[in-house]
């Protein structure tokens, strides 16, 4: 059968795509290998908020007395697994949902391109067949990256997919990396009673956030009770005994040998681009990731590109934009739109952590914005002197704000403390809008809440600050 476009890979850049084409008017069929919603709607984003969300709520029974209630309650861990994977069975399912509102032809199985406008799809019974489109957008999106001296045997040495549906809870875990996923697995399973110590290679945690949320969160962590080894590195592990050691080099040069039940490698993703026939069309990669312009076109005509097996940040949300661009260039090409769609600037892609404290970020940092040549004005306000955080209990962390002196452009914003994640938004549309800092001062925010810090910052820039 023919198709106008065909998406290989369902991911949230994959199934919007999809969407997308559809909505303008194309034929369009998805090919999915395993789950509708890709690995971060089953495997990574949504399966990992479920599992910080018991977290959460273990902490607050945990630390009741504090709010003057008294309770008690044990973590039962296979529950906690079962309801994980619960929510993103619900979710896969309600992309299926989509799919058929759509009209958006789902083929299950392995693609491979087999020439212009070609694709092959393999089925789970090995019989392959020919589909053909006109346009095809690839988004097969990444796996977790495994290191030489950390080859993983998915029991002992585990990657991210392993750490979502642990059979036991481990009474120890080594998480080797400090980004996104290492820390909020780190925090998951430190909640639940795991004894957890992180080995980053990088001088600090969370190493492309801004050095000051770093400094808190490795602050916030050796608190609670997470031991971390910042400027280290694994140099080998020995799984042969009961659980793993792993053999560290210290920040000092001298070396540690660390036991524990698991070791949870969470050092990165390498994008999947082998075997799907890249280069027998010829479209060009990079680094590990393929080329494309402005509208995640490719090299060759006809073939689009979205996610992470792209450069720029690896973010579910970046890659539904891309997903609805892609569509958008193909359907401006196809007459079916007036215009190319707007092009992303991948310097206000907001960036987020879940674990406690949340992490989230736009823009430059700090030391990038004197990089660039920037004159500053830096805010920055704890959420230890706000109202609401102090009645939420919940004061740790800050509001850091970042402008141009000369012009009061916002140039980033960094966030660390609870509920950040849902902060973010304000300052990417801020920057969207062009915002300066006078007009942040005079939008009047609402009291008490934690998003008035975001303004509380602005004015501790300007030399205006009244609550600090």
């Amino acid at each position: 059968m023919a198709y106008d476009v065909i998406v290989l890979g369902s991911g949230p850049g994959g199934y919007p795509a999809a969407i997308r084409a559809s909505q303008l008017g194309f034929k369009v069929a998805i090919v999915e290998r395993e789950n509708l919603g890709g690995i971060c709607l089953n495997w990574g984003c949504i399966p990992t908020k479920a599992l910080l969300k018991s977290a959460e709520v273990n902490n607050y029974i945990n630390h009741s007395d504090s709010y003057g209630i008294k309770a008690s309650g044990d973590v039962d861990f296979e529950a906690v697994i079962k309801r994980s994977r619960g929510v993103a069975d619900k979710m896969s399912k309600g992309v299926q949902f989509l799919m058929k509102k759509n009209k958006i032809d789902v083929i299950m199985g392995s693609g491979k391109i087999a020439g212009k406008g070609k694709l092959a799809i393999t089925d789970k019974d090995g019989k392959t067949d020919i589909v053909e489109g006109k346009y095809i957008i690839i988004a097969t999106g990444a796996r977790s990256r495994e290191l030489p001296n950390l080859p993983q045997d998915h029991k002992k040495v585990i990657g991210y997919r392993e750490a979502l549906v642990l059979p036991q809870h481990p009474k120890s875990m080594i998480v080797v990396g400090s980004g996104a996923i290492g820390t909020e697995f780190a925090y998951f399973y430190h909640s639940v009673g795991t004894k957890v110590t992180v080995v980053e290679f990088m001088p600090r945690m969370v190493p492309v956030e801004d050095e000051d949320v770093s400094k808190e969160l490795e602050k916030q962590f050796k608190k609670n009770g997470i031991e971390v080894m910042t400027n280290s590195s694994v140099e080998s592990i020995d799984t042969t005994g009961e659980g793993v050691k792993a053999h560290v080099k210290k920040a000092d040069g001298t070396y540690i040998d660390l036991q524990a039940d698991v070791l949870l490698s969470a050092t990165g993703i390498v994008a999947n681009i082998e075997n799907i026939g890249l280069e027998d069309v010829g479209i060009k990669t990079d680094r590990g990731r393929i080329v494309v312009d402005q509208y995640q076109k490719t090299n060759i005509d006809g073939f689009y590109a979205l996610g992470d097996c792209t450069p720029n940040q690896a973010l579910a949300h970046k890659a539904s934009k891309e997903g609805i661009n892609a569509a958008e260039a193909i359907a401006f090409l196809e007459k079916k739109l007036e215009h190319n769609p707007e092009a992303i600037d991948y310097n206000n892609v907001p960036g987020c952590t879940f674990a406690t404290p949340e992490i989230a970020s736009v823009g430059f940092t700090e030391a990038k914005a004197k990089e660039a040549g920037y004159e500053l004005k830096v805010g920055k306000f704890p959420f230890i002197a706000s109202g609401k955080a102090t009645a939420a209990g919940a004061t740790e962390g800050f509001v850091k704000v970042i402008y141009d002196a000369k012009y009061g452009e916002l140039l980033g914003v960094h966030m660390i403390g609870h509920g950040v994640t849902d902060m973010i938004a304000e300052a990417v549309l801020a920057r969207k809008l062009e915002t300066t800092g006078h007009e942040v001062l005079n939008a009047i925010h609402p009291h008490p809440t934690m998003s008035e810090a975001f303004k509380e910052a602005t004015a501790v820039a300007y030399g205006e600050a009244t609550d600090i």
